[in-house]
């Protein structure tokens, strides 16, 4: 059996961490693989699932809990990622010290279907800051356009993001948001939640960064036989330790965590609730 699992871009953090959760989980279980595929992002993927062309999809945070929240939604979690801080990164001598220095200036958002570049609107749009958004086709885009200035800085979230991996190594400073913009968003978007990337996520960051976000997911398409999905959540157990080794962020990627993440339980796909019945988790 192969399982065609969306991801995003190349250059973003989706690819990466489709191929290790495909690398990781192929081999638990016998006539069973992920097959990881790159494509436009979240916004893709949602409808892409609903059509049945993707068995499984990666889906960033603010449009996973919006589409977890509609009503009758078909959507089904097969386990959660990791939480995504957003914040922005700006070249080592950039002026730029709060998110409300970006105002009026080209900032990197990302690419067009990206949740993350929809996590970063929402948090601009809360605070009340306008900016000249450059989206981008691809992820690996936007940090040439820092570095040549034609961007003030460049947005994106969590541990492991790749353009905030190479800009870090170059002396990339980072730019979170303060105790009072963090309030503001949260007041206004109720759905995210306070997060932190935490201190030496990325050379030269000694600081644990605070700011918002949300969970990222995985999806199954609707109607993915509940033995599928059970077996794919055994699959993921049996992988995590191989899992978090390979990529720091998916050291999250537990399905405890995924229980506790999940907005509610009957949004977890059958198979996957009764393997956490099976092991103790679910009562």
């Amino acid at each position: 059996m192969v399982l065609v699992l969306g991801t995003a871009t190349p250059g973003g953090g989706f690819p990466v961490y489709g191929d290790a959760f495909a690398s990781a989980v192929n081999g638990q279980e016998k006539n069973f693989r992920i097959e990881a595929r790159n494509t436009k992002g979240s916004t893709e993927n949602l409808p892409l699932l609903e059509a049945g062309k993707l068995d499984l999809a990666l889906v960033a945070g603010e449009l996973a809990s919006e589409a977890l929240a509609r009503p009758g939604t078909p959507h089904r979690i097969v386990c959660a990622m990791y939480a995504s801080p957003g914040m922005f990164i700006v070249l080592p001598s950039s002026p730029v010290e709060r998110v409300s220095d970006l105002r009026g200036k080209p900032v990197v958002l990302g690419t067009q279907a990206s949740g993350i570049t929809v996590l970063g609107r929402t948090v601009l749009r809360s605070l009340g800051i306008e900016v000249q958004e450059i989206t981008l086709q691809k992820a690996e885009d936007g940090p040439p356009l820092l570095r040549e200035g034609k961007a003030a800085a460049v947005w994106g979230a969590g541990v492991g993001w790749p353009a905030f991996g190479a800009l870090a190594k170059e002396g990339g400073r980072f730019v979170g948001l303060a105790q009072d913009e963090i309030e503001t968003v949260l007041k206004k978007n109720p759905a995210l939640q306070r997060v932190t990337l935490p201190a030496n996520s990325y050379a030269g960051q000694s600081q644990a960064l605070p700011s918002v976000g949300s969970w990222s997911y995985v999806f199954a398409r609707p109607g993915l036989a509940e033995e599928t999905g059970y077996r794919l959540a055994r699959a993921i157990h049996r992988a995590e330790p191989a899992l978090g080794a390979s990529l720091l962020q998916a050291r999250e990627t537990t399905l405890a965590n995924t229980l506790s993440a999940a907005p509610r339980r009957d949004l977890l796909h059958p198979g996957v609730q009764r393997y956490l019945r099976e092991i103790g988790l679910l009562r």
